[in-house]
């Protein structure tokens, strides 16, 4: 979430006029975060926001990195209306997403059409002009439904499908048609959705391919995973030919569960946001995110390993967790994947190593 506050702190700002109920300028959850932890000295650099996680990709050197991009990123002036919350940032302050190497950037969530269709079309084609690859979102159906195609230098080739749900919040009317831009929606958690899944994954996927299904779904908060998420995950995996699953819309980390030897990531959490200094969910600890690093069998889609590491959004920034924070994290995601026959255990290395039955 590189909009709103994160984006005033950049170099490039836009225009911070909010339209929210109680909050009219991003500046506001600026203030809210300094007065928690310090004054910020602005501009930040473009890779300032993501600190310590950049020497940890440095050292993982991940084959492909993909993330949930939940802005708009556009100077659009007109906001979605009748929407409580709107999130943007400048077109110029997308350096801060290669900043870090991303690569793929998943778009059908609830705020990529904050600022309307313009500011969708100046988001697509600011994230081509900086080799950023979108899932989930375009012109039109055709361009929405399509996969991003990954071309790692190991060989093979990563497909990510992106698509969103109402339940966390997308309007109805944001779904894209025939000839009107908007996001890839899925109507339900049907077998027919699942059926239409499955023949755009056939019609891309070749051996040796790895498909990745991201998901924008449910609510922010809480632990429960609905049985028709679970149902749908495990019917995307058997009927869909999706290898790997990365569900987010929680702003703290989910369980995970290991289905058919593939991974289910139901709520990835945040990453980087602006909540730093809003009260009212402390137990979840938001504050807490995680860095998921996935190793697969590339001739099978198999998951062979899968580690996380704890990081902590301070000052609008990314640090490693401290041991007893890792600790926690560690604690509540096990508590939270042993419904689901998974385990979750941290390492000397303070890096949450997840188990599961039937692990290779």
């Amino acid at each position: 979430m590189t909009g709103r506050g994160i984006d005033q702190v950049l170099p490039h700002p836009v225009d911070p006029r909010l339209y929210e109920r109680s909050v009219k300028s991003a500046l506001d959850y600026v203030a809210l975060a300094e007065r928690r932890h310090g004054r910020l000295s602005r501009p930040v650099d473009f890779s300032y926001i993501w600190g310590d996680a950049l020497e940890v990709l440095r050292r993982a050197q991940p084959d492909v990195r993909i993330i949930n991009l939940e802005t708009a990123v556009t100077v659009s002036e007109e906001p979605w209306p009748d929407k409580g919350v709107h999130y943007r940032m400048h077109p110029e302050n997308a350096t801060c997403l290669t900043r870090a190497g991303f690569q793929c950037c998943a778009l059908a969530n609830n705020h990529v059409l904050d600022w309307g269709r313009a500011g969708l079309a100046e988001t697509l084609a600011t994230l081509r002009a900086a080799n950023l690859v979108g899932a989930g979102a375009g012109r039109n159906l055709e361009e929405a439904t399509a996969p991003a195609v990954l071309s790692p230098s190991a060989g093979g080739r990563v497909l990510v499908f992106a698509f969103g749900h109402e339940s966390s919040g997308i309007p109805r009317s944001w779904a894209a048609g025939e000839n009107r831009a908007g996001l890839h929606l899925l109507e339900d958690f049907s077998e027919r959705s699942i059926g239409r899944i499955a023949q755009q994954v056939r019609a891309a996927k070749q051996p040796g391919d790895v498909a990745v299904a991201s998901i924008h779904w449910g609510g922010n908060w809480g632990y429960r995973v609905p049985d028709e998420q679970r149902r749908f995950a495990h019917d995307l995996i058997d009927g869909a030919g999706i290898d790997v699953i990365h569900g987010h819309s929680s702003h703290h980390p989910k369980g995970i569960e290991v289905h058919a030897d593939r991974p289910i990531l139901y709520g990835c959490g945040e990453f980087i946001d602006d909540y730093e200094g809003i009260g009212g969910y402390e137990r979840y600890r938001g504050d807490l995110s995680l860095m998921y690093f996935l190793r697969l069998d590339r001739a099978s889609g198999r998951l062979l390993s899968l580690e996380a590491v704890p990081m902590q959004i301070h000052r609008f920034s990314l640090r490693r967790a401290s041991p007893a924070d890792a600790r926690w994290l560690a604690g509540r995601l096990h508590r939270e994947s042993a419904a689901f026959g998974s385990a979750v255990e941290l390492n000397a290395e303070g890096r949450l190593v997840l188990g599961w039955k039937g692990r290779p």
